[in-house]
């Protein structure tokens, strides 16, 4: 589907005064580091609160949202400019169907994602799924097989529903914690991230409550029951990301086929070949002359 190119972000003027400020200073702070124009990726299950988190950073309603239609059928670029910034939100329908991972939703991101630079890959998840399966890594495979394990370097993983009480008497940093550390897991295995990897670059998880049931504090910010203002806080974390040095992911033909199979093992035929010739070739040519050489002659000659 078409972006709205170009439009003002007017939907800026719609948070709180405080929270404004915040999203100032770090826009401003993208731009001194000559970042003028950044580019989400939001991907996820089904259900999870994509479109939702899209209108919650834009502050307005530029997604459809309906309880009776959990997620955009099709992939939707955003984009909004300020002060000579550029913010692409692009949101995604959800990677799973049946059961299992839908091959043609993931053909259709990467159609439309085809010569776009991704900056940023929001993951999200519900804090309330307390259970991660095989198809959480399944999931994660996906998407690292459609764009590259580095993009993980760039990626942040996204919790919705944030608003709840823990069950079995957890505290809430207790169950942020366990909920985080099973999810981080699963993205390890199924973008086969070594632990230690991510122990030196650890992947941020962000707590994200999009209803408007959502607490807010004494300047009119949303918060969560730990009491953080989450819109600010997530921008800060994209920010941090964004600014720590890893490259963005140029989305190219290549890089949606996959390698060429006529191409997969040609650069070692040339060591096939010098191996025919030295042990096969010259072995066959030493027993010839060998047997050339031990040769009696006959009588009659």
């Amino acid at each position: 589907m078409a972006a709205q190119v170009g439009r003002e972000w007017t939907g800026l003027q719609q948070f709180p005064a405080a929270t404004q400020t915040k999203l100032h200073d770090l826009l401003g702070k993208l731009k001194q580091e000559e970042v003028s124009t950044l580019t989400i990726l939001v991907m996820g299950k089904g259900g999870v609160g994509k479109s939702s988190l899209v209108n919650s950073i834009i502050g307005e309603r530029v997604v459809p949202v309906s309880a009776f239609q959990s997620e955009t059928p099709r992939p939707m670029m955003v984009s909004r400019t300020r002060a000579g910034f550029t913010l692409n939100i692009i949101d995604t329908p959800g990677l799973v169907e049946g059961g299992y991972v839908n091959d043609q939703a993931l053909q259709i991101i990467k159609t439309f994602l085809l010569n776009k630079t991704i900056d940023v890959l929001l993951y999200v998840d519900r804090l309330d799924a307390y259970r991660v399966d095989n198809l959480d890594r399944q999931v994660v495979k996906a998407i690292t097989d459609s764009f590259g394990k580095t993009v993980w370097r760039r990626g942040l993983v996204i919790l919705t529903h944030a608003q709840l009480s823990p069950p079995d008497g957890l505290n809430y940093e207790e169950f942020f914690s366990k909920r985080s550390e099973a999810l981080l897991k699963v993205v390890r295995l199924g973008a086969k991230i070594r632990k230690q990897d991510t122990q030196e670059s650890p992947i941020p998880v962000v707590l994200v409550e999009n209803s408007g049931r959502c607490n807010k504090n004494e300047l009119d910010e949303k918060i969560l029951p730990n009491g953080i203002a989450w819109i600010p806080n997530l921008v800060e974390t994209i920010t941090e990301v964004v600014l720590s040095g890893g490259k963005s992911i140029l989305v190219d033909k290549k890089l949606i086929e996959g390698p060429n199979p006529n191409e997969r093992g040609k650069i070692f035929i040339p060591l096939i070949l010098a191996f025919q010739y030295f042990v096969v070739v010259k072995q066959i040519q030493k027993w010839i002359k060998d047997d050339i050489a031990n040769e009696s002659r006959p009588s009659w000659e």
